[in-house]
């Protein structure tokens, strides 16, 4: 049996080694680690990476796989629940470092059965809403620094791009307000105005990175 840490990044503000780092604090002794660097979550399936494929062929039953949090599967509903089903079928333990969580198919009481599937369900559609919300802001910057060349900025957002995206990554995983302004140095007045319009606080800091 073998502890695997399964570790995507899709952007430059975020790091492979980190998620390691992580999870080695959170307790778990990581045997290997496989991981994708620049893919997206949200088009690309786990089985069609190039790193995410060796999980299907490696993974045997009594492994444990172990993620950040399920969004690093993926950022789309069907193929994160199809694809934690499919490891909880092979016998391979699924935990996630963030909240830890543990997704074991060896189960056969059906109301244990019942919760965890729910559970599931609700955390593969959460990191999808995120991703959609976070496109959907991304455009508004778009937008922002095509039509605002030349015109008044407004007031200078008190986070950069670093503090926002670690804003979005904590929120996504159910950290609450204060505990993202202690992690992040922001007020937690910043925290509630970019949770509550992701939109216009990428459009903000869009209009101060043109």
């Amino acid at each position: 049996m073998s502890t695997v840490l399964y570790a995507r990044v899709s952007t430059l503000e975020q790091n492979l080694s980190h998620q390691r780092t992580q999870a080695e604090a959170a307790g778990f002794a990581i045997d290997e680690v496989i991981a994708d660097d620049g893919v997206s979550g949200v088009s690309t399936r786990l089985a069609d990476r190039p790193e995410g494929r060796r999980l299907f062929d490696k993974l045997r039953r009594g492994d444990v796989l172990v993620v950040r949090w399920v969004d690093r599967l993926g950022r789309n509903y069907q193929d994160v629940t199809d694809t934690i089903r499919h490891f909880m079928r092979q016998g391979v333990v699924i935990r996630t470092v963030i909240n830890n969580m543990t997704f074991d198919g060896s189960t056969t009481d059906p109301v244990q059965q019942a919760v965890r599937d729910a559970l599931i369900a609700f955390m593969a559609a959460t990191a999808e809403a995120q991703a959609e919300a976070t496109k959907a802001a991304q455009r508004a910057g778009i937008e922002a620094r095509k039509g605002d060349e030349g015109r008044y900025r407004g007031k200078k957002p008190s986070y950069d791009r670093k503090q926002y995206q670690a804003v979005l990554d904590l929120l996504v995983e159910g950290a609450g307000a204060s505990v993202i302004a202690k992690a992040t140095g922001l007020s937690r007045q910043a925290i509630l105005r970019i949770r509550d319009d992701q939109a216009g606080a990428e459009k903000a800091l869009a209009k101060w990175e043109a």
